[in-house]
């Protein structure tokens, strides 16, 4: 006899609470096994395709593509066989599974749920009690809907069972998202009010900020009171225009940059070099033959080299413990502008590689960057920053650090200019470099001996020889 199991959106890496489904890979109807991407979800990291733990028939979805889920709704439902259901039983006891695990979920070894029993459907007009019930129940099979939001006959959905009882004046409303009810009460929008776009009237993030939206084209907040028929005063009117939602990868940015602020009590240093030696050597490299070296590679393998020798930079705070934690590793962040917004692609071991495997790497990352491929693994464990913005055709910056780490180097645009070189004005390649540091880590006489030190390899490269 067949049981339906439910899957629900695992937290896909760092703690993420919400995903966006792109694209469904199965249909209502279609076998799926153990492990099979089912979903295509973007997250404020990286698109991710999720597998789904278990094996069968798919007999509902849950989300639309283009909508917004929390971590832990519902994404699918799948009847199993009695073989197959004891296959994800194994799984989830940890003697079987194929290890293709995720954070928060997989059929390696996760942790132990309890089984409650699903009620029968209720006639209509009957009233139920609250509580929420798991997919575990026998059932008959039924012919999916034409929208892929079926059940099979006689199961209801877990959206439905997180809220069994009607909907009244005091009663619950089928909100699944803490996200999506602090918005609400944030703002002043009586869920009570709303009808859900989701699966069985589940109100969804977009079904607010929806309100939201219109009660702005109105004039006035949502929930507010009306406005008085006497004119405001002067700086208070609402200026008309349009929101756009901090979400994806511009609300991850956000959060981590405002973070950053108010956490982080940075100072930036910064000096002009002459880079024309620098450019000299990479062009010599690259007549020379082999692969073509880029100047984000020897740019990286300054920093590295000048990490080794200010290892106060390549650390992070705890404050907990009240702790500086110098990190051995050097993995380098560097800044990457996508069609979804600024991402931040690390390098790993930067310390160990040489201008032609540090070429290839960024290379990599910044396809993957911009084809929306990066995993949630290449975009964190940074611990330095190197930031060209010099591409955006700008001479300087005083760069936001990545928190949690502890400086990131700016370099803008190398371009002709007077220049006094060996006692001649002269027209030389010159470039602003300039260095945002915590002040926790080290004083000014470090991160000025680091930025001293990354001008004279740019002005002489020979002095990475020393290091080599």
């Amino acid at each position: 006899m067949a049981q339906v199991l439910e899957f629900r959106l695992p937290d896909l890496g760092e703690g993420l609470t919400e995903a966006e489904v792109v694209r469904w890979l199965v249909e209502v109807g279609d076998v799926v096994a153990i492990d099979q991407p089912v979903v295509e979800v973007e997250t404020a990291k990286a698109m991710v395709e999720v597998p789904c733990p278990y094996a069968g028939v798919v007999t509902a979805r849950f989300g639309e593509e283009g909508a917004e889920l929390p971590v832990g709704a519902p994404l699918l439902t799948v009847a199993v066989g009695e073989q197959d259901a004891g296959a994800a039983g194994d799984a989830a006891d940890g003697t079987e599974g194929s290890g293709n695990v995720l954070v928060g979920y997989g059929t390696g070894a996760p942790p132990a749920r309890r089984r409650r029993v699903r009620p029968a459907p209720m006639a209509p007009g009957s009233r139920g009690t609250s509580g929420a019930v798991e997919a575990a129940a026998p059932v008959a099979a039924a012919a999916p809907a034409a929208n892929g939001s079926a059940r099979t006959a006689g199961v209801p959905s877990a959206v439905h069972a997180t809220a069994v009882a009607e909907r009244s004046a005091d009663g619950p409303v089928p909100v699944i998202s803490p996200l999506v009810r602090r918005l609400a009460r944030e703002n002043g929008v009586d869920l009570r009010q709303l009808s859900g776009s989701g699966p069985e009237g589940l109100i969804l993030r977009a079904d607010v900020e929806d309100v939201l939206r219109a009660n702005a084209a109105r004039g006035r907040g949502a929930g507010a009171p009306a406005a008085p028929a006497t004119a405001p005063a002067a700086g208070t009117a609402q200026s008309s225009g349009s929101r756009v939602p901090l979400k994806g990868v511009r609300g991850a940015v956000a959060d981590k940059l405002s973070r950053s602020r108010r956490e982080i009590p940075d100072a930036t240093c910064w000096v002009d070099a002459d880079a024309t030696e620098l450019m000299r050597a990479r062009a010599a490299m690259n007549a020379a033959g082999g692969q073509k070296i880029s100047l984000l590679a020897l740019l990286a393998r300054i920093c590295t080299a000048a990490l080794a020798r200010h290892p106060e930079l390549n650390s992070r705070v705890d404050m907990e413990a009240r702790e500086i934690v110098r990190l051995d590793a050097v993995h380098l962040g560097f800044a990457a502008q996508t069609e979804r917004g600024l991402v931040v692609p690390v390098v790993r071991d930067a310390h160990t590689r040489d201008a032609e495997s540090l070429t290839a790497e960024f290379a990599r990352l910044t396809e993957a960057a911009r084809a929306g491929t990066l995993t949630p693994a290449e975009l964190t464990g940074g611990t330095f920053t190197l930031n060209n913005y010099g591409v955006f055709g700008v001479d300087g910056s005083t760069p936001i650090i990545n928190h949690p780490e502890a400086a990131m180097l700016g370099v803008g645009r190398i371009v002709p200019k007077p220049w006094v070189h060996e006692g001649e004005l002269a027209v030389r390649q010159v470039v602003q470099l300039s260095l945002t540091f915590d002040h926790r880590v080290c004083d000014g006489g470090t991160a000025g001996g680091f930025l001293r030190y990354v001008a004279d390899c740019v002005e002489q490269p020979t002095v990475l020889l020393r290091t080599l």
